[in-house]
C-alpha cells in the first residue's frame, strides 16, 4: 500500500463525504478508494468510518488519525514545494472558518486577490454562525468578532468592527426616529442572539458609556437573517457596518443614533494552540490584516 496516497485518500473523503467523489477526483474507481480506506483500516487495527447508508461519519480514533493525517500530507506538499523554490512555499490545503455575514462581505470580496497572489495555495471555507471547536472542526485559522473567552488560541487582532444602528426608511415612517438610545424602548428592536449581551445595546457619547434594554419580536442566531429581518421594516437592529454598508449606500437602511457611538467590537484571526502557526496561515492572515487595515468598516483607518 502507498500509505501517502491512503492518506491523502482518507482526508478527501472525510473532507467531501463520499467514496464516488474522491475517486473521480483522484482519477480512481470506487473500489480502488474503498481498497485504500479498507487497507489503512486493517494496518491501523480499527475502524476510521462508522458508516452508514447516508452518510461517511469518522469514529473517535478516525478524527484524532483525520488531524494527524492532514498535518502530515499538508507538510509533504509544503516540503516538495520548498524544494522546487528554496524556500518555504505557501502551498497546501488551508481549512478557513468565518460566520456567513464577515464571509460574504470581507472574506469572499478578497478571497480572488488573496489566490491570485498564491496560486498553489487550495481554500477551504466554512461559513457558519454557530461557534465551533476548531480542533475539532480540523480548521487552520478563524476570523473571530468580539472579545475573545477562548484560552489558548493563538490569536491576533486584525481590525475592529464598527456597528451602526439602522431600520428601513418605511419602518422609521410608521414608528419615527429614536433621538437617544433610552428611546429605543419604545420600537421594536430586532436582536443577534449570537452575541452574550444580545438585548443589552451599549452605547457612547463624550467619554459616557451606557447600556439600554430592548426588546422585541424577532431574534436569530444569524447575522445574515438579521439584516433580512430589517431590510424588511420589521424593526431596527444594531449591527456591524460591514453587514449593513452597502444598503445604507443605497438608502436602503438608515443609520439613526448618529451622535451615539455603539462599543466597537475586535477582529480576532485565531488558530488551533496545537498546530504549527505555518506559513500559509501567516500569509492568510498578514493578507487581510493589510487589507482591512486600509477598510474604514473593519479598522480605525480613516481616509
Amino acid at each position: 500500500m502507498d500509505r501517502l496516497t491512503a492518506m491523502t485518500a482518507f482526508i478527501r473523503c472525510v473532507e467531501r463525504g463520499s467514496f464516488s467523489a474522491v475517486a473521480r477526483e483522484m482519477n480512481m474507481t470506487q473500489p480502488t478508494v474503498s481498497k485504500l480506506i479498507a487497507s489503512l483500516e486493517r494496518r491501523l487495527a480499527g475502524k476510521l468510518f462508522a458508516r452508514s447508508t447516508r452518510q461517511l461519519a469518522l469514529t473517535a480514533e478516525g478524527q484524532h488519525f483525520y488531524e494527524q493525517c492532514r498535518t502530515i500530507v499538508d507538510a509533504v506538499e509544503s516540503a516538495e514545494a520548498s524544494f522546487k523554490t528554496g524556500r518555504e512555499e505557501i502551498a497546501g490545503l488551508l481549512h478557513v472558518a468565518t460566520s456567513v455575514g464577515f464571509g460574504r462581505t470581507q472574506v469572499m470580496s478578497r478571497m480572488r486577490a488573496f489566490m491570485r497572489r498564491y496560486p498553489l495555495l487550495r481554500i477551504d471555507l466554512q461559513l457558519n454562525d454557530r461557534f465551533i471547536d476548531l480542533v475539532e472542526e480540523g480548521i487552520d485559522v478563524a476570523f473571530r468578532i468580539g472579545e475573545l473567552k477562548e484560552s489558548g488560541l493563538i490569536a491576533r487582532r486584525i481590525g475592529t468592527t464598527f456597528r451602526v444602528t439602522a431600520g428601513a426608511p418605511a419602518y422609521f415612517k410608521l414608528h419615527g426616529e429614536p433621538s437617544a438610545p433610552e428611546d429605543l424602548g419604545a420600537h421594536n428592536c430586532i436582536l443577534y442572539t449570537g452575541l452574550a449581551t444580545a438585548n443589552a445595546w451599549p452605547y457612547s457619547r463624550g467619554g459616557r458609556d451606557r447600556s439600554v434594554r430592548v426588546s422585541g419580536n424577532f431574534q436569530s442566531n444569524s447575522s445574515e437573517a438579521v439584516r433580512a429581518a430589517t431590510l424588511s421594516g420589521i424593526g431596527i437592529a444594531l449591527s456591524p457596518i460591514w453587514l449593513f454598508g452597502d444598503d445604507i449606500r443605497a438608502k436602503r437602511l438608515k443609520v439613526v443614533l448618529t451622535d451615539y457611538q455603539p462599543k466597537p467590537l475586535p477582529i480576532h484571526a485565531v488558530s488551533p494552540a496545537n498546530r504549527r502557526y505555518s506559513a500559509k496561515v501567516k500569509a492568510f492572515v498578514d493578507f487581510f490584516q493589510a487589507e482591512f487595515d486600509l477598510d474604514p468598516f473593519v479598522s480605525g483607518y480613516r481616509a
